[in-house]
């Protein structure tokens, strides 16, 4: 929808959008811009959706962080993560897991162990309480249809169906629901459609001090985790102050910790610190990976829990830091810091922005697919698997305790130039969302390209478990074959993969806004 804009002249905002990963989503979130609703009903509505319609990225189980431009107001944020259980320890953990031979220091990627508190639906409600105008019930109504009636699965969401079902081979109640899915059949979710109507009829409450937290403190108990009613009944998400930096001219706004907003934010001070932007071509794509393996390696040395963290997020982007590490890349050569480890994506992001200038950067996920494989019986709650993020190295920095939160993928952002908002934007893809801010950002910012231009560009992500890069099958052969010769193990994946994230984003113009979608989804950016 590049280009959706209105009449000339001040910033009047004549316009709303909203962009998703999947066209359900933003219909059911235009539908409400249409009829006057604010950009975060819209927001809420498209989410609620994708939590049905796109059960392999999002859902009622998992977390959400948000960002909130409203003029006049500034940047509002909100961590709606929640927390490791209290019987959490790295002792219990490992006791649960069998406790002999060599202690593990993975944590478990499904299952009951990998479930956190899911923050998503606390946060669903203080977001509508504060930026919202419309009721749970009204913007949940087309989620809930599409739970109760069904929706036709397209191919591409029943591969992603199709992937997970190995993974969940021995989880029933998963399997109940999605193990006969194929692609053109109607999937429908009677289970879930009831916990919408229950969740607008009761609120936040019946999810954790009601009826559905016992049934999913209960549940994940029964299959041998360690999470309890008072875990549900205790969780709160908190509003924070976006982290920022300046680069070339604009004020990058990231979520501080526990997310691993300040990895992209570290990469952009190092890229600035090394000085002009190179060309596109393979001295630029060096720069941009050796930046990043950087910044990656110390996300995963010192983020976690900000109420555990021993070093201030900021000065991972000071000056001096960024001039220290680009001290450490070699132009001509691939670096080999000490890797860490890795996270795939089951991630959603949205963005959405209405007539009175307030746009909102919103995303929420399952983490890995559906997340851990448990679903709670008689609610369809598929629980994501968040805590399979921890360590069990008790001495690491994001080693699993009481009521900790782990260090977190989600990244939504915004920047800003004179102070006013000038884009928001976000992608899924877990390692991969930071790497693609930084991308979208050298191309969007450096490069003055056209949002939907560079977000349809060939990128690359790598895996910081041993930096291995996949890169669109469209990117130039000789870029490629250079950055090889460089020492970087790269490798072509197949055009427009999903491996490579989906990424969203909303520029904000004197006459309206430029909005753009990512074709590795099946999503639409949509406007009025």
């Amino acid at each position: 929808m590049n280009g959706a804009g209105g009449a000339s002249g001040a910033k009047s905002f004549p316009r709303a959008c909203v962009a998703s990963p999947h066209y359900l989503a933003s219909a059911a979130g235009l539908e409400v811009l249409a009829s006057g609703g604010t950009a975060m009903d819209a927001a809420i509505a498209t989410n609620l959706t994708l939590g049905v319609v796109a059960p392999y990225q999002c859902g009622y189980g998992g977390d959400l962080f948000a960002m909130v431009w409203r003029p006049g107001e500034g940047v509002s944020a909100y961590n709606g993560s929640g927390r490791a259980p209290a019987a959490a320890t790295v002792d219990a953990v490992v006791a649960a897991l069998g406790g002999s031979g060599d202690v593990p220091t993975q944590m478990p990627q499904v299952g009951p162990l990998a479930v956190t508190v899911p923050g998503a639906v606390e946060a669903w409600f203080v977001l509508l309480e504060r930026f919202g105008t419309r009721s749970f019930g009204e913007l949940a109504a087309t989620a809930r249809r599409h739970a109760e009636e069904g929706f036709v699965l397209s191919a591409r969401a029943a591969a992603s169906i199709e992937r997970s079902k190995v993974r969940f081979e021995g989880a029933d109640g998963w399997q109940a629901i999605y193990g006969a899915t194929a692609a053109g059949r109607v999937l429908r979710q009677p289970a879930l459609a009831r916990t919408i109507a229950t969740l607008a009829d009761e609120g936040p409450d019946a999810f954790y001090r009601g009826r559905i937290g016992a049934d999913i403190a209960d549940h994940v108990a029964s299959l041998g985790g360690l999470m309890a009613p008072g875990d549900l009944a205790a969780h709160r998400g908190e509003w924070v102050s976006p982290l920022s930096f300046g680069y070339r001219g604009l004020e990058i706004l990231e979520m501080p910790p526990n997310t691993q907003g300040i990895a992209v934010l570290e990469a952009l001070a190092i890229v600035q610190a090394a000085g002009a932007l190179p060309p596109e071509g393979p001295q630029r794509q060096h720069l941009l990976i050796e930046a990043m393996k950087l910044a990656l390696v110390d996300r995963d040395a010192f983020v976690t829990d900000p109420d555990r963290m021993s070093i201030d997020a900021e000065a991972l982007c000071s000056a001096e830091w960024a001039s220290d590490r680009a001290s450490r890349i070699d132009p001509a050569r691939a670096g080999e810091p000490v890797a860490g480890r890795v996270a795939t994506g089951g991630t959603a992001y949205l963005c959405a922005a209405d007539g009175g200038g307030t746009c909102v950067s919103l995303i929420q996920s399952n983490y890995t697919g559906f997340g851990s494989g448990v679903t709670v019986p008689a609610w369809g709650i598929n629980l994501h698997n968040r805590g399979g993020y921890f360590s069990l190295d008790p001495l690491h920095t994001n080693a699993t305790a009481p009521g900790k939160r782990t260090l977190h993928t989600l990244i939504p952002a915004m920047a800003l130039r004179d102070g006013e908002l000038w884009l928001v934007f976000g992608t899924m893809g877990g390692d991969g969302q930071a790497q693609t801010h930084l991308q979208l950002l050298a191309r969007i910012v450096d490069d003055g390209e056209d949002i939907q231009r560079a977000i349809d560009a060939p990128r690359w992500v790598m895996s910081p478990r041993d930096w291995s890069i996949v890169v669109d099958g469209r990117a130039d052969p000789s870029t490629v074959e250079r950055l090889r010769s460089m020492g970087h193990r790269i490798e072509p994946t197949p055009w427009w993969d999903p491996v490579l994230g989906h990424a969203h984003a909303i520029r904000v113009t004197e006459d309206g806004y430029l909005g753009a979608t990512d074709p590795r989804a099946e999503g639409a950016v949509l406007g009025r």
